[in-house]
């Protein structure tokens, strides 16, 4: 895998078709948020803000993470994360995960010996939905590319 990568490589895309109205119900009950734009209908047309849930930012990070996980071999490779959100997602959209290499590099990435990271920016878009053609997430990555020299996957 780790071959032929090079700052502009592209990295594969993670697209998530339909953005999941229930699992941001178990997600706000998962994690304490009593907020409810993002599971009731009902609290969102008394606010003027449609019908459709707004996706929680832990769960747009998410797709990020495994578009990151699918192309290092492992959410254990995923070395750092840093985003920005800039938009709204909502139930139904049709997302986008994906990234481009900016530099290939041998470092410490956790103290246990060198390893060959790579360095992305990455960005969420929404392909399909009211927001379609906008950037919801922007960000830079780095993740231990597997081959010789890397650490193996941490838990």
């Amino acid at each position: 895998m780790s071959g032929g990568i090079e700052p502009g490589t592209r990295l594969p895309d993670w697209d998530v078709p339909a953005v999941d109205a229930g699992r941001m119900k178990t997600t706000a009950a998962l994690l304490r948020d009593p907020t409810p734009i993002h599971w009731d209908p009902a609290v969102l047309r008394g606010l003027g803000m449609g019908e459709r849930p707004i996706n929680q930012g832990p769960l747009n990070m998410a797709y990020v993470m495994n578009m990151l996980a699918a192309f290092a071999g492992g959410h254990g490779r995923v070395r750092r994360l840093r985003v920005r959100f800039r938009g709204t997602v909502r139930a139904g959209d049709h997302l986008r995960a994906g990234g481009v290499v900016t530099a290939v590099r041998t470092g410490q990435a956790d103290g246990s010996g060198a390893d060959r990271l790579c360095d992305c920016d990455v960005t969420l878009s929404v392909l399909d939905g009211d927001a379609a053609g906008e950037t919801v997430l922007t960000g830079t990555a780095t993740v231990a590319l597997p081959g010789e020299g890397t650490t193996d996957e941490r838990p």
